[in-house]
C-alpha cells in the first residue's frame, strides 16, 4: 500500500477545489459534524446476507475469504501515488491486467472484478480507506462505484482504514471519520458483520497508539467513542481488527483486548517473527506466514483474521530497501499451497471463519490475485479451487 500524502498549499487548494466541482464523487466530500463514539464485545460469528453454503467434513462454518483492494488507479485522482499510476506499471508488461490499463471508478470495471471475484468463491472486498486531516475520503471512487451497482455478485464489503499517514489529528478529525462510516457504509446491508458489528481493520494499531498519543488519549478511548457513535444508530458496536506488522511490537507491549479490538491481522508481512531480514523468495514469504499464524494462536488474546498473500515485488514504485525483497511473486502452484494453509488456519482458529489475501490489485507493491493479460485467470483460479474443496465456497 502506498502511503497518501495530502500537501495543503495555496495552488494545491486550488486545484482540489476544482476536482471537487468536476469530481463530485464520495472521494471528495465534505463531511458534516459527528458527535461521540464506544464499545461492544461478543462472541464472534459472521453475520451475511450470503447463501449458506453446505459444510464439509469436520466443518460447521462458512468460510469468508475477502482481498484487500487498493484503489490507486485512476488519474488525476487527489490523493493517488501517481498524477498517471499505471505509467510505473507499463514498465513491467507481465502486470498488465487483464481489462487492459482501465480508468478505476468505471462500472463496468468493477462489474468484472465482481464476476471474477464471485466466480472463484470470494466473500468480500476489504476497501483500502484513507481519511483526510481536512475531514475529507480520498480515494474512494472505487467503493463508490461498488456500493452504485444493484448487483454486487454477492460480495460483502468491509474498510482497511489506512490509518499509516497523519490522520487523525485531533479528536474532532476522529469523531467526524467515525459518523461518516456510520453514515454512509454502515448501514449497506452488504457491509461484512460479525454479531451484528461492521468489520473495520486498522491498518497500524502500533500507529494509532502513537495517533492517540499525540491527542492525549488512548487506542482504547478512541475505539471506546467510535463504538458509542454506532450504538447511537443502534450497531452494538464496531468489529475493531487489530492490523500489526512482521515485528509487531504493538502487539507485545500492550493488551489489544484491554486497547478494545476485537481480532488480529496484518495487510502485508515480510519477514518471519524476530528476523532480521526479510523473506528473499516466495517460499520463505510463505513461511514466514506460517510462523506468524502460529504466532497468533500462540498469543492467543483475540481471533485472527487469516492474512495471506500473493507475493511481493515493488520495483515498479522504487523497490524495496533491500533488493532481494523484491520479485516474490509466487507461481499458481506456490501461490495455491499457501492459500490451502490459510484456509486450514481459518478453519482451525475458528469462528469468526474470517480471512483476506493481499491482495486483489497492489500492482506496484507485486501483491495481486486480479487477472493479468500474460497469466490469465491462473492465480485468482486457485482460490476457487482450494475454497471448493476445503467445503469453504
Amino acid at each position: 500500500m502506498k502511503p497518501v500524502h495530502i500537501i495543503f498549499g495555496g495552488i494545491t487548494l486550488v486545484i482540489l477545489f476544482v476536482l471537487f466541482i468536476v469530481f463530485p464523487s464520495g472521494d471528495n466530500q465534505l463531511i458534516a459534524l459527528p458527535q461521540a463514539m464506544a464499545s461492544g464485545v461478543s462472541s464472534p460469528s459472521v453475520q451475511s446476507p450470503l447463501p449458506a453454503a453446505s459444510a464439509s467434513p469436520g466443518y460447521k462454518h462458512k468460510i469468508q475469504l475477502g482481498v484487500y483492494y487498493f484503489p490507486g488507479w485512476r488519474d488525476r485522482t487527489p490523493g493517488a501515488p501517481f498524477d498517471y499510476p499505471w505509467d510505473p506499471i507499463k514498465k513491467f508488461p507481465d502486470r498488465e491486467p487483464q481489462l487492459g490499463w482501465y480508468q478505476e471508478g468505471d462500472s463496468d470495471v468493477m462489474a468484472a472484478h465482481l464476476d471474477t471475484m464471485a466466480r472463484n468463491g470470494l466473500s468480500y472486498i476489504s476497501f483500502d480507506w484513507y481519511w483526510g486531516a481536512d475531514n475529507r475520503v480520498y480515494l474512494g471512487h472505487a467503493l463508490q462505484t461498488y456500493l452504485s451497482l444493484k448487483d454486487k455478485r454477492g460480495l460483502q464489503f468491509s474498510l482497511l482504514w489506512a490509518n499509516h499517514d497523519e490522520a487523525p489529528v485531533s479528536m474532532s478529525n476522529f469523531d467526524r471519520m467515525v459518523d461518516y462510516w456510520v453514515r454512509h457504509y454502515f448501514t449497506s446491508p452488504s457491509y461484512l458483520k460479525v454479531e451484528g458489528k461492521p468489520l473495520v481493520t486498522v491498518f497500524s494499531a502500533e500507529q494509532l497508539t502513537r495517533q492517540a498519543s499525540k491527542m492525549g488519549a488512548t487506542p482504547a478511548q478512541l475505539l471506546d467513542r467510535a463504538n458509542k457513535r454506532a450504538q447511537e444508530e443502534g450497531l452494538p458496536g464496531i468489529y475493531f481488527v487489530a492490523g500489526g506488522t512482521s515485528d509487531e511490537p504493538g502487539f507485545k507491549s500492550f493488551s489489544l483486548r484491554d486497547s478494545g479490538y476485537n481480532a488480529v491481522s496484518a495487510y502485508n508481512l515480510h519477514w518471519w517473527p524476530g528476523k532480521p531480514h526479510p523473506a528473499h523468495s516466495y517460499d520463505e514469504l510463505d513461511n514466514a506466514y506460517r510462523s506468524h499464524w502460529a504466532r497468533y494462536r500462540s498469543i492467543g488474546q483475540l481471533p485472527v483474521v487469516v492474512p495471506m498473500s500473493s507475493g511481493w515485488d515493488k520495483r515498479p514504485w522504487g523497490g524495496s530497501d533491500d533488493p532481494l525483497h523484491d520479485q516474490l511473486i509466487g507461481t499458481p502452484e506456490e501461490f495455491e499451497s499457501h492459500v490451502r494453509a490459510g484456509v486450514q488456519e481459518v478453519i482451525k482458529g475458528g469462528p469468526p471463519y474470517i480471512g483476506v489475501i493481499c491482495c486483489w490489485n497492489e500492482f506496484g507493491e507485486g501483491s495481486y490475485v486480479e487477472p493479468t493479460r500474460k497469466l490469465g485467470d491462473a492465480i485468482i483460479n486457485k482460490v476457487g479451487k482450494v475454497l471448493k474443496e476445503s467445503g469453504g465456497s
